[in-house]
């Protein structure tokens, strides 16, 4: 492509993944931020919560003065702290709720404009993943409708592994999209989150995920997996860096991506509200943030030029 990717698309970045120490809520948070937010090739930032008040302070300084679109994801708040909005135990389940409604509070006190989550994990028992189903709907359409008391907060779902790694009750993007016909009943709002890097885990081609999402997408991550090598410490939903020589997608599957996008109409040119399309890699032993960073935006542009 001749044209700018700038024109197409909000490049944007999962920050707690490319600064991993971030996800705890600690450290020095902001210092972190503003390489992001001083960098002129993200249009977008994904951030979560931040614990230390002088240290949410200054990031919440940076967000509103530096112009970038912000994003709040709860994947930490669910992942670390092993919620479940599906769980079948009705406590269990209404302190997840009760968390991510926190979570949204957090995200609107950021001035995001999107949130993003995952389900809880895929029940063993075929016969009680219907059951399930209907729990999950019911909690997102909870925390939908308390988000949309508070302000004009976009939910997007992500889409996980079912089986390799997370084992997410949504895994599957088909079933995402029954999901979403429930939900969008009540949160006319509410989509999905897809990732590149999560497809091969879901055992979808690229053309498979982006046709049947086509309507329901909202969000979009780009980055790769390990999944040939169990040995390899990248193995699974690491997001390691693009060059990584057992990553399953490269500048190929990413101007697959890329293509499958424009072609269902995420990506339009000059459109008055340019969709997100974010990197989400992280370092992994001795290699550094800035040095998976430089490598996705060469990925990137790679991957545009020979689209």
């Amino acid at each position: 492509m001749k044209q700018s990717l700038h024109d197409y698309m909000r490049v944007g970045i999962v920050h707690f993944m490319a600064y991993p120490f971030a996800m705890s809520g600690e450290g020095p948070i902001a210092d972190s931020v503003a390489k992001i937010v001083c960098d002129e090739f993200f249009e977008s930032i994904e951030v979560t919560h931040v614990d230390v008040p002088d240290e949410h302070e200054r990031v919440k300084n940076l967000l509103k003065t530096s112009g970038v679109r912000v994003g709040f994801g709860a994947q930490p708040f669910i992942l670390r702290g092993k919620l479940d909005l599906n769980s079948p135990d009705p406590e269990k389940r209404q302190q997840a709720i009760d968390v991510l409604k926190g979570a949204v509070d957090q995200a609107y006190a950021f001035g995001a404009r999107k949130f993003g989550f995952l389900s809880g994990p895929r029940p063993q028992a075929k016969e009680q993943q219907e059951k399930a189903l209907e729990l999950l709907a019911e909690s997102i359409t909870e925390i939908g409708r308390y988000a949309q008391s508070k302000g004009d907060l976009m939910l997007s779902l992500e889409t996980f592994d079912d089986s390799t790694d997370k084992r997410a009750l949504i895994g599957s993007n088909r079933l995402a999209v029954e999901l979403a016909q429930e939900i969008r009943k009540s949160v006319p709002s509410f989509g999905l989150m897809i990732d590149l890097s999560h497809l091969p885990m879901q055992t979808e081609t690229i053309h498979e995920a982006l046709h049947v999402s086509a309507d329901y997408i909202n969000h979009a991550h780009i980055g790769t997996c390990v999944i040939n090598d169990p040995a390899d410490p990248a193995f699974g939903d690491k997001h390691p860096y693009f060059g990584h020589p057992k990553g399953e997608c490269k500048v190929p599957e990413v101007r697959e991506f890329l293509r499958g996008l424009l072609e269902n109409g995420y990506l339009v040119e000059d459109a008055a509200d340019r969709n997100i399309v974010a990197f989400e890699v992280q370092p992994l032993g001795e290699q550094t943030s800035e040095a998976v960073i430089a490598d996705a935006k060469r990925t990137l542009r790679e991957a545009w030029r020979t689209l």
